[in-house]
């Protein structure tokens, strides 16, 4: 399945797929920093040389990109974790100004023999998701998360 990405209301975006994988493989790539650094890494040419996570509730991670030539980064708290179902927590990005907080939640739900995952978005207000959603941010989560099937049909 292809992402897909819809709007809610002035302040939400809403992103599914599904991942020919179980939830608890699902998760796990979403909160191991060895796994995230191979699949969370965007459009061809982009490389994440810092992850740093802690995936437990008050814990708080960094992210680092770069092509070669240029980089950026994000920061945020884990707010909830329930393993392997749901991961909230909120981030900012660093382009090199911060964004707004976006509060996101995602859940994995057990599909089949494989994974619908769910990632609801919540911006400050209508400008901050048009401005997200401006930046090519579809675009990169699709080849990530095409990048992340690849690596959990590996294991």
């Amino acid at each position: 399945m292809t992402l897909e990405l819809k709007t809610e209301g002035d302040t939400h975006v809403v992103v599914t797929r599904r991942f020919a994988a179980p939830p608890e493989a699902v998760f796990r790539a979403h909160t191991d920093p060895a796994l995230i650094q191979q699949w969370m890494t965007g459009p061809d040419g982009w490389t994440m040389p810092v992850c740093e996570i802690d995936p437990t509730p008050g814990g708080t991670f960094r992210y680092e990109w770069s092509n070669g030539e240029q980089g950026f980064y994000s920061t945020g708290e884990i707010l909830e974790v329930d393993p392997p179902n749901r991961i909230v927590h909120v981030e900012r990005m660093f382009l090199p100004d911060p964004t707004p907080d976006n509060h996101i939640t995602t859940t994995f739900t057990a599909d089949g023999d494989g994974t619908l995952m769910h990632c609801r978005m919540t911006l400050p207000d209508a400008e901050s998701r048009k401005a997200m959603l401006a930046s090519g941010m579809e675009h990169g989560m699709e080849a990530s998360y095409a990048r992340m099937e690849a690596l959990l049909g590996e294991g």
